[in-house]
């Protein structure tokens, strides 16, 4: 883990995870409180607006999917703890890069919360994006809600970038986009969709309420892992030994920093 950890390499990712998750949070969270602004109607009279899911949840997947394409060939473009959980239980990534990148997702959007603070101030009873159950919604109810539509998006992640896979000639970021639109459109009526566990610690930090926020990590955690193992041993189980395999979490992959000795090597959002 030290030799990793003196890579530019691993750095550089560690520091896109950040600067890409205060991009996606600021323009997803940004367009969820932007429907509370009063907008005048033909008559002068200030009226409110109903809350737009499928803007929302659009916003949310193309936000996704530009940071994806954006950062993706230096970090892999996580941006979710959850993936990230998927993508160590894959054993695609180490343990110190898993933490890393999830404390710099959980930073990145508490710093994107926080200039969205200042930006919806005028907004009355602003929650600033913070996830909550809807009413009639139990905790078990809305934890299943969010195992389900995290699991479905971890599956896509960890099958779209499946490197022996050579069928894919679409968008691997826009899959991915997609499958984040997709849960939120399920999501938002139940739990305001905390499929990404970092985008609602960021929302819960800065409006100080922690209510029911276990399950926005835990719900998330629950269903990547699920994914993950899966799809890795019993969908599409791997030939290679288990052991050569969980190296990778101490070692990191090799072909992230010691391809032909050249430690600007990047790992490609797109299978090989």
């Amino acid at each position: 883990m030290a030799s990793e950890f003196k890579k530019k390499a691993f750095w550089r990712a560690v520091i896109a995870e950040f600067l890409a998750m205060i991009m996606f949070v600021f323009i997803s969270i940004g367009a969820a409180l932007g429907i509370s602004f009063p907008i005048p109607s033909p008559l002068n009279e200030t009226n409110g607006r109903t809350q737009d899911i499928v803007k929302v949840s659009l916003a949310f997947g193309l936000a996704i999917a530009t940071m994806a394409q954006s950062v993706g060939h230096i970090s892999g473009a996580h941006l979710n703890p959850a993936v990230t959980l998927g993508c160590l239980l894959s054993c695609q990534i180490s343990i110190l890069k898993a933490i890393m990148y999830i404390i710099a997702q959980c930073l990145g959007a508490v710093v994107a919360t926080a200039i969205l603070s200042g930006i919806t101030s005028s907004v009355e009873g602003n929650s600033f994006g913070l996830n909550s159950l809807s009413a009639g919604v139990s905790a078990g109810q809305g934890l299943g809600v969010e195992i389900m539509v995290t699991f479905q998006l971890v599956l896509c992640v960890v099958a779209v970038t499946d490197r022996r896979r050579h069928d894919i000639s679409g968008s691997i970021p826009l899959a991915i986009g997609l499958s984040v639109a997709l849960g939120h459109l399920i999501a938002i009526d139940y739990t305001g969709c905390g499929m990404n566990p970092a985008r609602s610690f960021g929302s819960a930090v800065i409006a100080k309420n922690f209510q029911h926020h276990w399950i926005f990590w835990v719900g998330p955690m629950i269903g990547g892992a699920a994914a993950a193992i899966i799809y890795d041993f019993i969908l599409a189980p791997r030939t290679s030994d288990l052991t050569d395999r969980l190296k990778v979490w101490t070692n990191g992959q090799v072909e992230e920093y010691e391809l032909d000795g050249d430690d600007n090597a990047r790992m490609e959002m797109k299978p090989k």
